[in-house]
């Protein structure tokens, strides 16, 4: 451990503060109740081999995307990263860079910054984009966070029952401080939140609205977006970047501020993070955009150059005026997006996002055919869907297709109780045919109770 204070410094700061040692601080400062005071009971210490050999060991205890044939989804997607990817973003100067200021970025990494955000825009049909957030959830509030600040004293925020639970919890949570009023359009029985127009008033400040939704499901969003504008609200939508491959831009169907997960763009499952967050708005929103945004002009002499600009909302400027004091973003992550989507461009997206159209809905006909269950909501979706447990042991169910080598899906009721005999899940391009097969006949084997939920 490198320790830079010298024993003399040390005395030096404690005869400061009128301390004898550090042992008479932490017994001022912490209860004697609280104090460990007896010797941590670890293994002896072992070779630099057999440490490994351990910790191999305890990695193969995880069921992962590696492991198990993956069909969760949830926000986070077993999606093909190119090899490309890695070799690019794992270069000295991206990889051990950290979060750098003006003063010190380097025109590599503002480069990179611009070109992320320049795709960003482009995918979005949006005017502008951020060099990126922490992830898809903090994205989402920022956003909300920022309609808020040009609502001109409206506090009334819309969101739909089919935003991710967790990006409105997080909501929640922000909100709770700042004297707004949450409203949360109700699910219907399609799987869509489509009575959202039926909560906007003229002390909306924002519409939430994710599309396609935390089911799969695709909403109306431009008659949603319409219903908004009309009473002066701003519009949010939360996407898919993928789906972007076959489905309208959110600034084709209105929405004003579209914020997104990147993880699917080149970066790995990763067991939950770190992760990335998308977010672009249009013009007229800029100097209301959080965290940073790199652009482009030219030096003295005339020759290109990358700056950080419009760093309105920074910490180290206007700090008490700021309605968001982010300053960091997710830069590895933001440059792997830029890889990922330079190596795919339009074809390579459209391809993928019909990969997953196409998998999902044969996956859905695999699962259809099964007495056991049934898909609870009508209508398109896209890379996701829910399915029903007609015996009700969504639990027992996840628990025995692990076994046989599967990741089947994320149970709903932790977030939906009333959909507590539902799970979702999710195919990706990653997905063979005989995979998706052999998945429907795995589901078949798992033992059934007889048990008919709710008869």
């Amino acid at each position: 451990m490198y320790l830079f204070h010298t024993e003399a410094d040390r005395r030096a700061m404690l005869e400061s503060i009128g301390a004898a040692s550090m042992e008479e601080i932490l017994h001022q400062q912490i209860p004697e109740n609280a104090r460990f005071d007896r010797t941590l009971d670890l293994p002896p210490a072992v070779s630099e081999m057999e440490l490994q050999r351990e910790v191999v060991r305890a990695a193969a205890e995880n069921a992962s995307a590696v492991s198990h044939v993956c069909f969760m989804g949830a926000g986070a997607y077993d999606h093909f990263v190119p090899a490309a990817v890695d070799a690019i973003a794992s270069r000295g100067e991206f990889f051990t860079s950290y979060t750098p200021y003006q003063a010190e970025v380097s025109q590599g990494n503002l480069q990179a910054m611009f070109e992320y955000e320049t795709l960003v825009t482009q995918l979005t049909g949006l005017d502008v984009s951020n060099a990126s957030l922490y992830d898809g959830g903090s994205a989402a509030v920022e956003a909300v966070i920022m309609a808020l600040s040009v609502g001109k004293g409206r506090k009334r925020v819309v969101t739909a029952a089919t935003v991710h639970p967790e990006y409105r919890q997080i909501l929640e949570t922000y909100l709770h401080g700042l004297g707004c009023e949450l409203v949360t359009a109700p699910l219907e029985a399609d799987g869509t939140s489509s009575s959202v127009t039926e909560l906007i008033d003229d002390q909306t400040a924002c519409v939430l609205i994710q599309h396609p939704n935390f089911f799969g499901r695709l909403e109306e969003v431009a008659e949603i977006s319409a219903a908004a504008h009309a009473a002066g609200a701003l519009v949010v939508q939360v996407f898919d970047p993928i789906s972007l491959g076959t489905l309208k831009r959110p600034g084709d169907l209105g929405a004003d501020i579209a914020v997104a997960e990147g993880q699917c763009l080149g970066n790995p499952l990763a067991f939950g993070g770190p992760y990335l967050g998308v977010m672009a708005c249009r013009n007229e929103l800029v100097r209301r955009l959080p965290g940073r945004i790199a652009g482009q002009t030219v030096d003295r002499r005339g020759n290109r150059c990358w700056v950080l600009t419009l760093q309105t909302r920074e910490q180290h400027i206007r700090r008490e005026k700021a309605t968001s004091n982010i300053c960091s973003n997710q830069t590895l992550l933001a440059l792997r997006a830029t890889v990922y989507l330079s190596l795919l461009g339009p074809q390579g997206l459209q391809e993928t996002a019909e990969h997953c159209y196409r998998k999902t809905r044969f996956a859905q006909q695999q699962i259809e055919s099964l007495q056991r269950f049934s898909l609870p909501f009508t209508g398109p979706v896209f890379k996701e869907f829910v399915v029903k447990d007609h015996q009700g042991d969504v639990q027992g169910l996840m628990a025995a297709m692990l076994e046989q080598g599967y990741l089947a899906g994320i149970p709903l009721g932790t977030w939906y109780p009333e959909l507590q005999d539902c799970y979702l899940m999710a195919v990706t391009e990653r997905r063979t045919r005989a995979e998706i097969e052999a998945f429907g006949q795995a589901l078949s084997n798992v033992p059934s109770s007889g048990v008919v939920a709710g008869a």
